[in-house]
């Protein structure tokens, strides 16, 4: 799309945005329900599309990305009239004739760009978001799904005229700066954290508000107590979810000296009961993703061998198993790793899990706070009824993240009653659920003053002390409650 269809795009938007605005809650659910139908109806095509992509499964599909997007919908469904309601005040001594509202309004014309590793549901989660809220949308998916973007086109045209809802297609880099030359009031990026500074910079010069969910190197800490079998178990499972292509996945492990080894078989094993007993096994499972480009597997083999050269050990799959035409990275599980090797120098977005040795959790936290702030962050420990052990409680108070969960991976981003989002380098803001409503709305400050005004009295000519008559006495009063 050139400049000049992009122009008429935005000005057809601008035109429908106080419209848009003015949808009630009854109005809104009710597109909300058309989109929803439209994602039931449509969800094989995404299925065949994103398995021809890269290779997801079925499955793993709806689980991940089909699922979640309904339960978007439907939980705003459920309460998105209360959402609109306008949040009151509290009354104060000069305002004892007014009333104070926080009220929710639309942020008006709002640009989505969406990644390519959670293509459908990426997408249409914040779509759905920013619908809620009452803004118009133009929304950008990934080139590097073509399949998945051309599904994902023509369901947004059953549901939405142009000047509501539209998607624009096109390489990110040269549409997306096309884009964000526009003066839009939002802008909602989901991607890497070096294109995520450059989508920041852009928004900068035209003054829109910005959500950036990106990523970073996301830590996991295994502690003395923990259960090898449980935590291996769900390790496993978290890095190989759509082939590590995930930006919560669990980037890398930090585990007590005397349990690597330990470890390490346990995740391997796992691996294996999940995929196939042989790499060439693994290679041909259907229900392992491969990656989305051909560059990205060359980039996990160089990053492998660097770390073997380095004296890491691959105790399943390996450099020597990857294949560029097939778009395949083995599940790969490295141990001697240290922090000076490539792989810990950047997100892996594979399937290949580093595992580094400490020998105090001192040692593991210090380690994590000379680093940027992650995305998430897991630990695994005892933990029950719900009390968490001492060393449990020194790793949450100690580091930050975007999220955390304890004892498993990937599962806190499901709770749709809690914001979910990055800090520092893995992300500016929070959406799903009221947060997601709240991330493409403006809440703006309303204030009702009644038929009397209690702050007359205070109007100049001001008073002196000595001063005589009731003014002069409350301007008095006032300027000891004052300081």
């Amino acid at each position: 799309m050139n400049v000049e269809e992009l122009n008429r795009l935005f000005e057809a938007q601008g035109k429908k945005r106080w419209q848009v605005a003015k949808t009630t809650a009854k109005e809104r659910i009710a597109k909300l329900k058309a989109l929803r139908k439209a994602i039931i109806a449509r969800q094989q095509e995404f299925y065949d599309a994103v398995w021809e992509d890269f290779h997801k499964p079925k499955t793993e599909a709806w689980i991940t990305e089909v699922y979640p997007a309904i339960s978007e919908i439907d939980y705003a469904i459920k309460h998105l009239r209360k959402w609109m309601f306008d949040k009151p005040g509290e009354m104060s001594l000069l305002f004892l004739t007014s009333r104070s509202a926080s009220h929710f309004e639309p942020k008006g014309r709002v640009l989505i760009m969406a990644p390519w590793n959670y293509p459908f549901l990426l997408f249409l989660s914040p779509i759905a978001a920013a619908i809620a809220a009452g803004n118009v949308v133009i929304a950008k998916p990934s080139h590097k799904t073509p399949r998945v973007s051309a599904v994902l086109e023509t369901l947004i045209a059953d549901v939405f005229e142009k000047d509501e809802v539209a998607v624009v297609q096109g390489a990110g880099a040269e549409l997306g700066d096309k884009l964000l030359a526009l003066p839009f009031d939002h802008v909602f990026f989901t991607g890497s954290p070096k294109v995520g500074v450059h989508v920041a910079e852009l928004a900068a010069k035209i003054h829109a508000g910005v959500t950036l969910e990106l990523g970073g190197k996301s830590p996991a800490f295994i502690l003395e107590d923990v259960k090898i079998a449980d935590a291996a178990r769900k390790i496993a499972w978290g890095k190989c979810l759509n082939a590590g292509q995930t930006c919560i996945a669990p980037d890398y492990v930090l585990c007590p000296r005397s349990l690597v080894t330990e470890l390490a078989t346990a995740i391997a094993d796992n691996i294996k009961k999940m995929y196939g007993d042989t790499d060439e096994a693994r290679k041909e499972c259907e229900n392992f993703v491969h990656i989305v480009e051909p560059h990205a597997v060359e980039r996990h083999k160089a990053l492998m061998l660097d770390a073997v050269t380095k004296g890491a050990t691959a105790v399943i799959g390996g450099a020597e198993f990857c294949d560029a035409n097939a778009r395949y990275t083995p599940a790969t599980v490295l141990t001697g790793v240290t922090p000076e090797m490539d792989i810990m120098q950047s997100e892996i977005f594979g399937p290949i899990l580093p595992i580094i040795a400490y020998d105090s959790l001192d040692d593991a936290i210090a380690f994590v706070q000379s680093r940027p702030k992650p995305l998430a962050l897991y630990i695994f420990g005892k933990y029950s009824h719900n009390k968490s052990s001492r060393n449990i409680r020194q790793v949450l108070i100690e580091t930050t993240s975007g999220s955390t969960c304890v004892n498993h991976c990937i599962l806190q981003i499901e709770n749709l009653s809690v914001p979910f989002g990055g800090v520092g380098m893995s992300g500016t803001g929070n959406y799903h659920g009221f947060y997601g409503f709240k991330t493409f709305s403006h809440e703006r400050n309303i204030m009702y003053q009644g038929a009397f005004d209690p702050l007359s009295c205070l109007y100049p000519p001001y008073y002196k002390a000595g001063d005589k008559g009731w003014r002069a006495k409350i301007q008095q009063i006032a300027k000891k409650i004052l300081g």
